[in-house]
C-alpha cells in the first residue's frame, strides 16, 4: 500500500535565510538577554529590564519576531502584541537592528514576517506604534511598510510630554497603518 504525500501548509513561522544569511522566526526565552542588548546599544529606545525582555519573549512570542545571523545569533527584533481593546490591530512596542546588520532591509523584513504570520491567526486590519519627532529612522521603516502594504498612515499625539515622569521625554506619537489586508 502506498500514501500519497503532501507538503504541509506552510506556516508563517520561520521565513528562509535571506540573502546575507539571516532567518527570521520567533523569539525564544533564552533571546531576552540579546534583545535587552540590542535595545541598550540602539541608543535610541527606552531600554527595560533585561527581565522584562526574558518575559516578553516568553508570554508575546506569537506577536514579536527575531532575526538571526548564520549562527543563530539575533540581529534584529520587533516586539509586539495584539491590543486587548482592539484585537485586529497589532501594536509594535519596539525594532531593534544590530549595528552591523543595519541598512540591509532586516527591520522592513521583520515587519513584514510578523504582520503576516499574526494574520495568519488573527484577523489583521492594523498596525500600530509610537515614534518620538526626532526618530527619523523609524518615521522611514513605518512609512514605507505603510506603501508595501498598501495602507496609509495617521498620527496623533498618544502621550505628550507632560505625561511622562522623567524630564525630557519628548511626546510619542501614535502611528496607525491601516487599512490592512493579508
Amino acid at each position: 500500500m502506498t500514501t500519497a504525500h503532501t507538503a504541509p501548509e506552510r506556516v508563517r513561522d520561520e521565513a528562509p535565510v535571506s540573502a546575507r544569511g539571516w532567518t527570521i522566526g520567533r523569539p525564544r526565552v533564552g533571546d531576552g538577554a540579546q534583545l535587552w542588548r540590542l535595545a541598550r546599544e540602539s541608543e535610541t529606545l527606552d531600554v527595560n529590564s533585561s527581565y522584562s525582555y526574558l518575559l516578553w519573549c516568553r508570554d508575546f512570542a506569537d506577536t514579536s519576531a527575531v532575526a538571526r545571523d548564520a549562527a543563530g545569533r539575533p540581529v534584529g527584533f520587533v516586539t509586539g502584541y495584539l491590543r486587548p481593546d482592539a484585537p485586529g490591530t497589532l501594536l509594535v512596542w519596539q525594532v531593534a537592528v544590530d549595528a552591523g546588520h543595519r541598512g540591509q532591509g532586516v527591520a522592513g523584513a521583520l515587519l513584514d514576517h510578523l504582520s503576516e504570520r499574526v494574520a495568519d491567526t488573527h484577523a489583521l486590519n492594523a498596525v500600530e506604534t509610537t515614534i518620538t519627532p526626532d526618530n527619523l529612522a523609524s518615521e522611514r521603516l513605518f512609512s514605507a511598510y505603510a506603501r508595501r502594504h498598501g495602507a496609509r498612515v495617521s498620527r496623533t499625539v498618544l502621550f505628550p510630554a507632560a505625561t511622562f515622569p522623567s524630564p525630557g521625554h519628548e511626546s510619542e506619537v501614535l502611528h496607525r497603518i491601516a487599512p490592512l489586508a493579508f
